[in-house]
């Protein structure tokens, strides 16, 4: 795409494709700061969870722990941000997921400035993660065969081989990074193969997921907006290419159903490059959920114990690693009344967080929540792919995913074990991994 088409895409904001992706959240509030007291410590109105610092370095357990306890739904405000709720209870959660008209995703699905007016209708660059029906209705059906179960089960002969694969080259008995040799590896090859991306090329979905939630500055890839805005322009231009060719030989693909679907006729790449970039950048979570998986089997040895003396444990494991791991810290609705939620007083347009991570270890519905339990009953009800219309349209083949790796891992290692600190990324939106050391033993 040339300078004029990107003048043409980003209109009169220079860094409205970033700010599409939630770019600006994380980096707004990185001013909060390292080194957050701990939750004991704070009155109780100074608890603030929108803090990255907290997500990289895992701290965030107790301070929603209070808030569950005190403040269920608890009031902030930020000069960058203006007024957000953080809701973390389950049943909370669960209401608002399911009232689409009062709480809208229209403003956006990530902490933001506050909106002015009524939603606009979705422009050329909106998610339909970001849209309410009826607009997000049919952008959701030009994709949603992606995540039917015929589709999982045509894929899952292609994981399992490609899954083997990885498993079989790591070193026996020699540290290595869990997250580089094997949650990227996975996660990208199926990412390529949704998209018939250029398995040669591969590593740019990589380098591109890594940059869409990155902030810049915090010493991952990018040290300034602009630095990420010009790579993931890179994949912009990538993605129209790869889109002209879908116009004229069409196949099965992701972008084959957004250039031929019946509610997209006559659209370019553009129109749907935040739905892509998200596509992309949500490679993250898969990649979360395996790196936790095998985190979280090494906390609870006693889980790992019964795990290999049964595998028919695996079916429990995913959602039990979905619910404990909780790959996507939160998302956002706005107000669009003024209303209640909690006993608390609602005002039009205020911004809503709905923690998963701490729906998810909500001890009013799972006991014990903290730990990992693979004989627990309700694991499934789990939030991690949220709820509603807004459900994942992923969510199976990030389970397949899953438990294909534990159905081949478990055959050809003893153990996976845990010999360094796992490192996380600084941002609040996805709670992932950087990297996680690991030795493996072969059986």
């Amino acid at each position: 795409m040339g300078e004029s088409g990107r003048r043409a895409y980003e209109g009169d904001n220079p860094h409205a494709f970033l700010d599409v992706i939630g770019h600006s959240p994380d980096e707004a509030a990185a001013h909060l700061g390292a080194g957050v007291a701990a939750a004991a410590d704070l009155a109780i109105e100074d608890i603030n969870p929108f803090n990255p610092h907290l997500f990289a370095e895992h701290r965030w357990h107790d301070h929603f722990a209070r808030l569950r306890a005190e403040d269920p739904v608890h009031f902030n405000e930020l000069r960058t941000a203006g007024r957000y709720w953080s809701v973390c209870s389950y049943d909370d959660i669960w209401a608002i997921e399911k009232d689409w008209r009062t709480f809208s995703s229209a403003y956006g699905f990530v902490i933001g400035p506050p909106p002015e007016g009524e939603p606009p209708e979705p422009g050329p660059i909106t998610p339909f993660i970001a849209m309410d029906p009826p607009t997000h209705t049919e952008m959701r059906n030009t994709v949603k065969s992606v995540g039917i179960p015929r589709t999982v089960d045509g894929l899952e002969a292609q994981v399992r081989a490609r899954t083997s694969a990885v498993l079989d080259r790591l070193p026996d008995g020699e540290a290595f990074d869990w997250v580089e040799l094997v949650s990227i590896e996975l996660t990208t090859a199926l990412l390529a193969t949704l998209f018939d991306f250029p398995f040669e090329d591969r590593a740019q979905l990589t380098r591109w997921s890594d940059v869409v939630f990155e902030i810049p500055g915090s010493g991952g890839m990018t040290e300034s907006a602009e630095d990420k805005r010009e790579i993931l322009l890179e994949c912009v231009d990538y993605f129209e290419r790869l889109w002209d060719v879908r116009l004229e030989h069409p196949g099965e693909d992701l972008l084959s159903m957004l250039a031929h679907g019946a509610a997209t006729p006559e659209q370019r790449a553009i129109h749907f490059m935040a739905t892509i970039v998200l596509i992309v950048g949500g490679n993250d979570t898969t990649r979360s959920s395996m790196t936790g998986s095998v985190l979280a089997l090494n906390e609870y040895p006693d889980q790992y114990d019964q795990l290999i003396e049964d595998p028919a444990l695996i079916d429990a494991l995913v959602p039990e690693v979905l619910r404990w791991q909780t790959p996507l810290s939160y998302m956002r609705r706005t107000a669009l009344r003024d209303c209640e939620i909690g006993g608390k007083q609602i005002r039009r347009f205020d911004q809503i967080l709905m923690w998963y991570v701490s729906a998810n270890r909500d001890e009013s519905v799972f006991a014990n929540a903290d730990e990992i339990d693979l004989r627990r009953p309700n694991a499934h009800r789990h939030l991690a792919f949220g709820h509603g219309i807004h459900r994942c349209v992923g969510s199976r083949l990030a389970e397949m995913q899953l438990r294909v790796l534990w159905e081949e891992l478990l055959p050809r290692f003893s153990r996976v074990e845990v010999v360094g600190r796992p490192e996380r990324p600084l941002g609040t939106f996805v709670n992932g991994y950087t990297s996680l050391p690991v030795v493996v033993h072969r059986s």
